[in-house]
């Protein structure tokens, strides 16, 4: 059992990063040979070739329960590519695809609710759309706020709840427009999803991202996990680009979190006085605690998901797992008194 002084998180992550097969079993057998007992589902392959989640039939569906089951793993989230789509049906020069709002709320918003529902996630992660590429982000707040505060409403009505993850070429792509989403929203069942190699490897400085984070921080819900290293000069100082559009399938320099340019200790440091009224906050509604789930894109990302192979994920966990002990933030894996518990049952 945690500590129930110390502060204490929920560690997860997107298994489809770590098999190169996607498949159910390997993920689901990684997860737990990592000593994981909660995971984000997203890319998955139950027999019949790899498919985002949400594209699962029902006799899918059934079958990675049935798995969740005989692996004893839980979905903490679903990982929804809802609102990674414009804003508005303009040519601005992406492959962007654009889907009417209505259509959004119908079709995707909905059955991303019925497929949380029958995996057991309480929890769907979702972004905030694109606005034309060029424009200023915060011409377009008032807009996607809007939108974002009707699909938190249809999230509510179900007992679930929308987190909003920072990423580039959105609109809430730093932590002052996530906040003022959030702001505008103002609906409970929409939270924030922190992820600093977001915003890292969008030419922001370890002290901007740390301000990203403290904007967010208000309406945080649960924390994405991976870095970003700057590229060096030869004195070994940290040569950060200019900050604009970012061309998200040639982002590679991802890495653990105990060495990259995120701020990712000073922001734990910051998270563990939080970690206890958010906890709490989150177990009056049902959820068990505060996530951090891992996306390390260690061998390489793009705009829908990302790879690091299970040798690649064992590291980002080490790296996780040793931050969060160096600033005293306590966290579960399965231990060897719980594996004598479970031979005891076969």
């Amino acid at each position: 059992m945690p500590n129930p002084i110390r502060p204490h998180v929920l560690l997860s992550g997107f298994a489809d990063e770590g098999p190169v097969s996607k498949r159910a079993e390997a993920q689901l057998t990684m997860t737990r040979a990592l000593g994981m007992s909660w995971y984000t589902v997203r890319f998955v392959d139950l027999g019949s070739g790899v498919k985002n989640a949400m594209k699962l039939d029902d006799d899918e569906v059934a079958q990675l329960v049935a798995l969740h089951d005989e692996f004893e793993v839980r979905v903490s989230s679903l990982g929804s590519p809802i609102g990674k789509v414009k804003l508005r049906d303009v040519d601005d020069g992406t492959h962007n695809a654009f889907v009417p709002f209505e259509q959004c709320l119908r079709t995707d918003v909905a059955h991303a609710i019925k497929l949380a529902q029958a995996l057991g996630a309480r929890l769907i992660r979702g972004f905030s759309f694109y606005p034309p590429k060029g424009d200023d982000p915060w011409q377009h707040v008032e807009q996607a706020a809007d939108q974002l505060g009707q699909i938190a409403e249809a999230c509510a009505a179900a007992g679930l709840y929308f987190g909003l993850e920072v990423e580039a070429n959105l609109v809430g792509r730093d932590g002052p427009l996530l906040r003022a989403l959030w702001e505008r929203v103002g609906h409970e069942h929409l939270r924030l999803i922190f992820d600093g190699a977001n915003i890292s490897c969008q030419g922001y400085s370890t002290a901007e991202v740390i301000e990203s984070y403290h904007a967010m921080k208000p309406g945080l819900g649960w924390l994405h996990l991976k870095d970003y290293r700057h590229a060096r000069d030869e004195q070994g100082w940290p040569q950060i680009g200019a900050k604009g559009y970012v061309d998200e399938d040639a982002v590679h320099n991802m890495v653990p979190c105990d060495v990259g340019d995120s701020g990712h200790e000073a922001i734990f440091r910051d998270l563990a006085g939080l970690l206890p009224s958010l906890t709490a906050w989150w177990q009056e509604r049902g959820v068990p605690g505060v996530f951090v789930d891992l996306e390390p894109h260690l061998k390489g990302g793009g705009q829908f998901g990302g790879f690091s192979g299970p040798d690649g994920f064992g590291v980002a966990l080490r790296a996780l797992t040793n931050l969060l002990d160096y600033t005293g933030i306590g966290y579960d894996l399965t231990k060897l008194r719980d594996l004598t518990k479970l031979q005891a049952r076969l």
